[in-house]
């Protein structure tokens, strides 16, 4: 049985999808889920730039992460399931592994689907990255089906 569960999401109405999928399967096995989010942080090109907007774009980014984590774990909490929050800067699907391998998770739950066309294209699938990594196993959900 699933001990240790770990969720990513971006706050999405798909995410949500997982993450309900998540919760559910960690009341099930009396788990402790473990959500994540990732910050994509900007970063300052130039000397000459000045630094104010950028500190202030992280600051908002790292903001909107703990409150979609916070209303995650706010769901968790009416299902009985005990959950903890990773707001953590980087590429989702590092973020996701690293934080997968810390906690010694023992699934991972991903949705199929995230960004789409060009997004997609350039960053990769955060489902394919991780399913060629994941130190435990993974279930990807069908965002799709709702």
């Amino acid at each position: 049985m699933n001990k240790v569960i770990v969720v990513g999401t971006d706050g999405s109405p798909r995410a949500g999808i997982a993450v309900k999928e998540a919760i559910a399967l960690a009341k099930l096995g009396g788990a402790t889920l473990h959500v994540v989010h990732a910050v994509r942080g900007v970063t300052l090109r130039g000397e000459h730039m000045d630094p104010a907007p950028v500190v202030a774009a992280n600051a908002a980014a790292y903001d909107e992460g703990k409150r979609i984590c916070a209303q995650v774990a706010t769901e968790a909490k009416r299902e009985d399931v005990h959950a903890q929050i990773h707001n953590v800067d980087g590429d989702p699907a590092d973020v996701l592994l690293k934080v997968s391998e810390a906690v010694s998770a023992d699934l991972l739950v991903v949705g199929n689907r995230g960004m789409s066309g060009i997004k997609r294209f350039v960053l990769g699938s955060v489902p394919d990255k991780v399913s060629h990594h994941c130190p435990c196993s993974l279930l990807i959900v069908n965002t799709d089906a709702e």
